[in-house]
């Protein structure tokens, strides 16, 4: 980790100015650096989506299997075994769906996946440089309206999600911190919020253990 004096705002921050740095702390007390994530490389951020829809469809079956149980009991290890195949089916067509939006805006973003990092004690934010979120919003917006001219929720979903180009953790409400080295990776989840800090080998850990020392709720 460097130290920066000079005092910006990181709005007047141009890409050139991280690239190429180390963690640096800044005057104000906040710690900024930019990371590139390989986007074919590192799967992280297809995970991440591919987990959040199959959580959401997860969720929409139990409720239909719940339903099934009370209004046909009999019937129910027939209906059942036929939501099972059903979801199956979903599940495989929601994978390619997300697979292949991931392999054009991958494409679009030639491999790269920029984003500065912004880190205090009352949080780390997320936010893909301004460049590169205009690409993923023109792109999102696409999608959603494919999706929607084709009616499918799934696609839609994709779309939406890809819109989203900064994300910002609140350590007071971080519940669980996940560090995956190999792929340079801190997973910082809270309720509703699952975000992914990024950092160079030489600064890993200082980042893992100041977000770990600045999360008073973590589960144990």
């Amino acid at each position: 980790m460097e130290e920066k004096t000079q005092v910006e705002g990181q709005e007047q921050l141009q890409e050139q100015d991280f690239i190429g740095y180390r963690v640096q702390k800044y005057e104000d007390g906040k710690f900024r650096w930019i990371y590139e994530l390989n986007l074919f490389k590192n799967p992280g951020i297809f995970f991440l989506i591919w987990k959040i829809f199959f959580f959401v469809m997860l969720g929409i079956f139990a409720v239909m299997i719940i339903a099934d149980l009370i209004s046909w009991p009999e019937e129910f290890p027939e209906r059942l075994w036929s939501g099972l195949k059903i979801f199956g089916y979903i599940l495989l067509g929601m994978t390619a769906i997300v697979g292949i939006s991931y392999l054009i805006y991958a494409a679009m973003m030639r491999g790269k996946y920029i984003v500065a990092f912004e880190m205090d004690e009352a949080g780390v934010n997320h936010a893909q440089i301004p460049a590169q979120a205009k690409k993923a919003q023109k792109l999102g917006e696409a999608v959603t309206l494919i999706g929607i001219a084709r009616g499918s929720l799934s696609t839609i979903g994709a779309g939406m999600n890809s819109q989203r180009t900064e994300m910002y953790s609140d350590f007071s409400k971080v519940r669980k911190v996940k560090a995956r080295p190999a792929f340079h990776t801190i997973k910082v989840n809270a309720p509703l919020n699952h975000n992914q800090v990024y950092a160079a080998k030489e600064d890993f850990e200082f980042v893992k253990d100041f977000i770990i020392s600045h999360c008073p709720n973590l589960k144990k």
